[in-house]
């Protein structure tokens, strides 16, 4: 089986678990329909670009084993609809606007990021230095952190916010170093390693983009 089953059926099945808390604890408040949207409609559009522009990593086969684990492991992402949902915890209107617009923001990264790796590399292997990763390495990662943070937000409890940490400390810091490790086979990758960030943007540099911008453009010429 592939790693990417367990991932997919946890992203389809949260707008199911979430709307089966809210009728189970008859919770129908402001919060818990927020949350429904955002983390639902993120589940959905990743399974719809896991049909469009899926990622290769997920599609590595691995024993059953994995698969419940990591299916398990997943579920953890699910605590902090059962805390919103099961606590009452009424979210102030500021902290729901906040969290939408951070979720909007880290929807954009990391569709967006995954649609330009997907394709570029589809027509063209090497590094990508441009667009969406000129100065972060990882902005698929990085958005995807912004899609889960509103998630603790709007519980207002600290548990969410520890498993979120645990999955960065565990999975996506060690998938970047892992990336940076392969990307390091490019003559160029040292250049841009230094002129972009591992997750977070590097905004001051050199003139690298420019050097690439101007470069581009001789060859046009």
């Amino acid at each position: 089986m592939k790693i990417k089953y367990p991932i997919n059926l946890h992203k389809g099945t949260t707008f199911i678990f979430v709307l089966a808390l809210m009728i189970a604890y008859q919770n129908f408040t402001l919060g818990p329909w927020v949350y429904l949207a955002l983390h639902g409609t993120y589940g959905i559009l990743w399974l719809i670009k896991d049909r469009i522009y899926p990622d290769k990593q997920w599609e590595q086969e691995v024993t059953i084993f994995v698969v419940i684990i990591s299916f398990g492991l997943l579920s953890l992402y699910w605590v902090a609809p059962y805390i919103l949902i099961s606590s009452r915890t009424e979210p102030p209107l500021p902290l729901v606007a906040a969290a939408i617009s951070l979720n909007i923001f880290g929807i954009f990264l990391h569709y967006s990021s995954d649609a330009q790796k997907y394709y570029t590399l589809k027509y063209k292997s090497g590094l990508i230095t441009e667009g969406f990763f000129a100065r972060c390495r990882n902005t698929n990662y990085l958005g995807e952190i912004f899609v889960y943070i509103p998630f603790a937000m709007l519980t207002q409890h600290w548990l969410p916010y520890l498993i979120l940490g645990l999955f960065i400390a565990l999975v996506f810091i060690p998938n970047m170093f892992k990336k940076d490790k392969s990307l390091s086979r490019y003559p160029e990758f040292p250049e841009y390693k230094t002129n972009s960030g591992l997750i977070i943007p590097q905004l001051l540099g050199n003139n690298y983009l420019n050097q690439e911008t101007q470069k581009l453009s001789d060859e046009n010429s």
